[in-house]
Protein backbone atom coordinates (compact mmCIF):
# COMPACT_ATOMS: atom_id res chain seq x y z
CA UNK A 1 0.00 0.00 0.00
CA UNK A 2 1.26 3.42 -0.68
CA UNK A 3 1.33 5.93 2.32
CA UNK A 4 3.07 8.48 0.84
CA UNK A 5 2.06 11.99 1.87
CA UNK A 6 2.93 14.93 0.04
CA UNK A 7 3.67 18.10 2.54
CA UNK A 8 0.03 20.27 0.43
CA UNK A 9 -1.91 17.94 1.98
CA UNK A 10 -0.33 18.19 5.55
CA UNK A 11 0.00 21.89 4.90
CA UNK A 12 -4.12 21.91 3.90
CA UNK A 13 -4.91 19.07 6.98
CA UNK A 14 -2.84 21.39 9.48
CA UNK A 15 -4.45 24.41 8.19
CA UNK A 16 -8.02 22.83 9.04
CA UNK A 17 -6.47 21.40 12.81
CA UNK A 18 -5.75 24.25 13.93
CA UNK A 19 -8.66 26.27 12.77
CA UNK A 20 -11.07 23.92 14.44
CA UNK A 21 -8.50 23.88 17.53
CA UNK A 22 -8.81 27.58 17.77
CA UNK A 23 -12.55 27.93 17.25
CA UNK A 24 -13.37 25.45 19.79
CA UNK A 25 -10.27 26.85 22.75
CA UNK A 26 -7.35 24.52 21.94
CA UNK A 27 -3.84 25.41 20.75
CA UNK A 28 -2.25 23.39 18.95
CA UNK A 29 1.83 23.50 19.79
CA UNK A 30 3.51 26.47 17.89
CA UNK A 31 6.98 24.45 16.88
CA UNK A 32 5.12 24.08 13.16
CA UNK A 33 7.92 21.20 12.55
CA UNK A 34 7.23 19.15 15.05
CA UNK A 35 3.02 19.96 14.56
CA UNK A 36 3.13 18.56 11.11
CA UNK A 37 5.22 15.92 11.63
CA UNK A 38 2.39 14.48 13.96
CA UNK A 39 -0.50 15.26 11.43
CA UNK A 40 1.57 13.75 8.62
CA UNK A 41 1.68 10.85 10.97
CA UNK A 42 -2.29 10.96 11.44
CA UNK A 43 -2.65 11.05 7.87
CA UNK A 44 -0.50 7.58 7.00
CA UNK A 45 -3.04 6.44 9.74
CA UNK A 46 -6.09 7.53 8.23
CA UNK A 47 -4.93 5.76 4.92
CA UNK A 48 -3.43 2.81 6.58
CA UNK A 49 -6.74 1.95 9.05
CA UNK A 50 -9.14 4.22 7.46
CA UNK A 51 -9.32 6.70 10.61
CA UNK A 52 -6.51 9.24 12.66
CA UNK A 53 -4.75 6.89 15.47
CA UNK A 54 -2.54 9.29 16.97
CA UNK A 55 0.75 8.33 15.68
CA UNK A 56 2.45 8.20 19.47
CA UNK A 57 0.21 4.88 20.16
CA UNK A 58 0.36 1.50 18.26
CA UNK A 59 -3.19 0.91 16.46
CA UNK A 60 -4.55 -1.86 16.11
CA UNK A 61 -6.44 -1.96 12.93
CA UNK A 62 -9.86 -2.37 14.61
CA UNK A 63 -11.34 1.03 14.42
CA UNK A 64 -13.55 0.61 17.18
CA UNK A 65 -11.50 -1.02 19.90
CA UNK A 66 -8.73 2.57 18.38
CA UNK A 67 -12.03 4.90 18.85
CA UNK A 68 -10.18 6.37 22.04
CA UNK A 69 -7.32 7.48 20.38
CA UNK A 70 -8.11 8.56 17.56
CA UNK A 71 -7.29 12.05 17.20
CA UNK A 72 -8.27 14.29 19.22
CA UNK A 73 -8.05 11.34 21.56
CA UNK A 74 -10.21 10.51 24.70
CA UNK A 75 -7.22 11.35 26.95
CA UNK A 76 -6.67 14.84 25.36
CA UNK A 77 -8.69 16.99 27.86
CA UNK A 78 -7.31 15.09 30.58
CA UNK A 79 -3.80 15.56 29.79
CA UNK A 80 -3.99 19.38 29.18
CA UNK A 81 -5.35 19.76 32.82
CA UNK A 82 -2.86 17.45 34.71
CA UNK A 83 -0.06 18.45 32.12
CA UNK A 84 -0.79 21.41 29.90
CA UNK A 85 -0.34 19.25 27.17
CA UNK A 86 -1.53 15.62 25.52
CA UNK A 87 0.54 12.80 25.35
CA UNK A 88 2.08 13.44 21.72
CA UNK A 89 2.44 16.67 22.37
CA UNK A 90 0.15 18.36 19.25
CA UNK A 91 -2.26 20.31 21.49
CA UNK A 92 -1.02 22.52 24.40
CA UNK A 93 -2.06 24.73 27.16
CA UNK A 94 -1.88 28.42 26.83
CA UNK A 95 0.37 28.73 29.42
CA UNK A 96 3.06 26.76 27.20
CA UNK A 97 1.69 28.67 24.69
CA UNK A 98 2.47 31.53 26.55
CA UNK A 99 5.56 30.66 28.14
CA UNK A 100 4.57 30.45 31.41
CA UNK A 101 5.10 26.84 31.52
CA UNK A 102 7.77 24.25 29.91
CA UNK A 103 6.29 20.83 27.64
CA UNK A 104 7.41 18.06 29.80
CA UNK A 105 6.87 14.47 29.06
CA UNK A 106 3.45 12.99 29.38
CA UNK A 107 2.84 9.92 31.07
CA UNK A 108 0.59 7.42 29.48
CA UNK A 109 -2.85 7.53 30.77
CA UNK A 110 -4.58 4.82 28.34
CA UNK A 111 -5.45 1.63 30.19
CA UNK A 112 -4.42 -1.88 29.21
CA UNK A 113 -6.70 -3.30 26.48
CA UNK A 114 -8.11 -5.87 29.38
CA UNK A 115 -8.81 -2.64 31.39
CA UNK A 116 -10.53 -1.08 28.65
CA UNK A 117 -12.48 -3.74 27.47
CA UNK A 118 -14.21 -3.73 31.31
CA UNK A 119 -14.82 0.18 31.50
CA UNK A 120 -16.49 0.13 27.99
CA UNK A 121 -19.10 -2.66 29.35
CA UNK A 122 -19.63 -0.50 32.18
CA UNK A 123 -22.17 1.85 30.82
CA UNK A 124 -25.18 -0.44 29.89
CA UNK A 125 -28.43 0.78 28.59
CA UNK A 126 -30.89 0.76 31.75
CA UNK A 127 -34.28 2.20 32.21
CA UNK A 128 -34.87 5.89 32.40
CA UNK A 129 -37.46 8.57 33.17
CA UNK A 130 -35.97 10.25 30.20
CA UNK A 131 -38.15 11.11 27.22
CA UNK A 132 -34.57 11.26 25.11
CA UNK A 133 -31.27 9.16 25.77
CA UNK A 134 -28.24 11.37 26.67
CA UNK A 135 -25.44 11.31 24.45
CA UNK A 136 -21.97 12.15 25.75
CA UNK A 137 -18.97 13.20 23.42
CA UNK A 138 -15.89 10.67 25.23
CA UNK A 139 -13.50 13.59 23.87
CA UNK A 140 -14.61 16.84 25.51
CA UNK A 141 -17.76 15.28 27.36
CA UNK A 142 -20.08 17.40 25.91
CA UNK A 143 -23.83 16.55 26.68
CA UNK A 144 -27.11 16.22 24.46
CA UNK A 145 -30.28 14.83 24.67
CA UNK A 146 -31.71 13.66 21.46
CA UNK A 147 -32.85 10.48 19.78
CA UNK A 148 -28.89 10.30 18.22
CA UNK A 149 -25.79 11.49 18.55
CA UNK A 150 -24.56 15.30 16.49
CA UNK A 151 -23.12 14.03 13.28
CA UNK A 152 -20.01 16.17 14.56
CA UNK A 153 -19.59 17.21 18.68
CA UNK A 154 -20.35 20.99 17.91
CA UNK A 155 -17.72 21.79 21.02
CA UNK A 156 -14.47 19.66 19.86
CA UNK A 157 -15.78 18.50 16.26
CA UNK A 158 -15.58 15.15 16.48
CA UNK A 159 -17.87 12.54 14.27
CA UNK A 160 -20.70 10.87 15.91
CA UNK A 161 -19.23 7.53 16.39
CA UNK A 162 -17.15 9.29 19.45
CA UNK A 163 -20.38 9.54 21.01
CA UNK A 164 -21.42 7.34 24.12
CA UNK A 165 -24.91 6.68 25.46
CA UNK A 166 -24.85 8.45 28.40
CA UNK A 167 -28.15 7.65 30.07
Amino acid sequence: MNFKVDDADVDQYYERVKKQAESAGYHLNPDIEFTKSLLKNIIINMKRYGYGACPCRLASGDRKEDMDIICPCDYRDPDLNEYDACYCGLYISGDILNGEKKLKAIPERRPAKEEREKIAGYHTETESSLELPVWRCTVCGYLCAREEPPEICPICKVDKERFKRFM
